[in-house]
């Protein structure tokens, strides 16, 4: 088979807004793979459940995937959405998309069949890849989604009909690279955010905030000599931030299917690990473990810890047993903010989310849009090299996120009220829109709140995030019924059946009023001051 010839793309009526950097080298995350696979062809690329996938094989694999999405019509930019669990074939999947050209829309095995569906139909996603767990997640669903291509559906771990196996579909494909020229501009993925009515917002990334990225983050040492692993699934941005760095930087990904505390403990004994990067909860459960301490973890180099803050106790214990060093990043899916902290190196700082990184500019506004001196509270607003194109098919509410400095550079606002102390460190305060972050992902309470009001006694409602020993956080709802013909059991069965798994409330606890400011908004800091007091 022979690379079509490259039509002129338009890529995207949107355009990065992240600062131009003079004579910036750029080569695209596949082209960094295949050499990574020349330098090192039989250095371990995967290791999955006891197999051992290498450079070389990766490589092939990447390439058979490019070709056989050439050979579907796939053009570049267009898009290709996975729904699997992490395994070998994904991350060639994943890759192969971008070495065609395309770009890849990882979605959340945690999402409902229609949220799913809304997801397919914004990308307008012309390939789509599935695992038989999530098979009936989409399945009837399907046949009315005219952008996918005739033969478009990919069947990672099953055999159906009108679905082709994934190990059929790339058997006959060519080995070699199809050298399809990738341009910084090129769309390379999009993420949404979570979400129960409307279509989830769909977070564009391009090939240059990528590799401006994966750049950054190999000034922590993470390279051709790490081990990482991957613990967190691939459709999160929390997994991207190191494993598109150890996959350019041609290392070593060991994947976890699913994550649990024992097994990411043996892995990480068993192969030698330098590097995982984690969410507050999974450090809370490792260290938990009653056999932490009998593992040989002296090969780590590094762990990272994002999505949430993580607690002073937390990283104290962690620092006091778990070897290497440990940074806690601070930053949004969209860019444009990166904060760190090297805890070991600042032990009085530990409440804080470091300093911002090199080439990133961190400041703070007031409800006007006015910028405050440093430590003063309001939203904390950001600017990087690494920046989001904007938000799928919604440029209105692309534009709500951006601040034009005095200067009149764009910074992203992040939603977050914070400060900025004297030594440069960011603090966080609260959340203005009230995010609740579980197990590592976002729930607005928001959505949450929509679905509880639908509930035919439901006459009020409010969501807030309570501490969690196994998530984190997790959401509760907070009701003033209309009548005593309800009760709580009711009310949260009735609502949990229409949530996504990670949205599902842990709880519903009856008010018989809920405390509202002057203008009428519910004080949620005082309903969730009860639940995080101390003591």
């Amino acid at each position: 088979m022979t690379a079509p010839s490259m039509p002129v793309v338009e890529v995207s009526h949107m355009r990065s807004v992240a600062p131009v950097i003079p004579n910036e080298e750029f080569t695209d995350l596949s082209t960094l793979a295949a050499q990574a696979a020349v330098r090192r062809p039989d250095h371990p690329a995967l290791i999955f459940e006891g197999r051992t996938v290498t450079w070389r094989e990766f490589d092939i694999m990447i390439n058979r995937v490019a070709h056989a999405l050439l050979a579907l019509g796939l053009k570049p930019t267009e898009k290709v959405a996975m729904l699997a669990h992490t395994c070998p074939e994904y991350v060639a999947m994943y890759i192969g998309t971008l070495r065609a050209g395309g770009c890849a829309v990882p979605l959340s095995s945690m999402a409902s069949g229609d949220t799913l569906a809304l997801m397919i139909d914004d990308s307008e996603a012309r390939v789509l890849l599935v695992s038989e767990a999530m098979r009936g997640s989409v399945e009837d669903l399907l046949d009315a989604r005219p952008h996918l291509l005739a033969g478009g559906r990919i069947a990672l771990d099953f055999a159906a009909a009108g679905w082709t196996r994934f190990d059929d579909w790339v058997a006959s494909a060519p080995e070699h690279n199809p050298e399809i020229p990738i341009e910084p501009e090129y769309p390379f993925n999009i993420i949404y955010s979570s979400g129960t009515t409307g279509t989830p917002k769909g977070i564009l990334h391009d090939h240059r905030m990528r590799a401006r990225q994966v750049k950054a983050t190999t000034r922590f040492g993470v390279g051709a000599d790490s081990t990482a692993l991957v613990s967190t699934p691939y459709y999160s941005n929390t997994t991207l931030v190191t494993a598109l760095t150890v996959l350019a930087q041609g290392g070593t990904q060991v994947l976890m299917r699913k994550f649990d505390v024992e097994g990411f403990l043996q892995l990480a004994a068993r192969h030698r690990v330098t590097d995982a990067m984690l969410v507050p909860v999974q450090y809370q459960r490792i260290l938990a473990h009653p056999d932490f301490d009998r593992y040989d973890l002296s090969s780590f180099r590094n762990t990272f810890s994002t999505s949430a803050p993580l607690r002073g106790s937390v990283i104290r214990d962690a620092l006091e047993r778990w070897p290497g060093k440990l940074y806690e990043i601070y930053g949004l899916t969209e860019g444009g903010i990166r904060c760190v902290l090297d805890a070991a190196a600042h032990p009085d700082k530990l409440d804080s989310v470091g300093q911002p990184s090199p080439g990133v500019e961190v400041r703070i506004i007031d409800s006007d849009g006015r910028e405050l001196p440093q430590g003063e509270i309001g939203e904390i607003v950001g600017r990087s090299g690494a920046m989001m194109v904007g938000y799928q098919n919604r440029p209105e509410q692309t534009r709500e996120t951006f601040w034009e400095s005095p200067e009149g550079a764009i910074f992203f606002r992040t939603g977050d009220m914070g400060r900025l102390d004297e030594d440069g460190f960011l603090y966080l305060l609260d959340r203005i829109k009230d995010v609740i972050i579980s197990g590592g992902f976002n729930i607005y309470a928001t959505d949450l709140e929509q679905v509880l009001l639908k509930h035919p006694e439901v006459a009020d409602a409010a969501v807030i995030g309570i501490p969690s020993d196994h998530w984190g956080e997790t959401p509760l709802g907070l009701v003033v019924p209309k009548t005593a013909a309800v009760t709580e059991t009711e009310i949260l069965e009735w609502v949990n059946e229409r949530l996504g798994k990670s949205q599902r409330l842990a709880g519903v606890e009856f008010r018989h009023t809920l405390p509202r400011s002057s203008i009428g908004k519910v004080l949620k800091r005082e309903l969730r001051e009860p639940y995080w007091a101390e003591g």
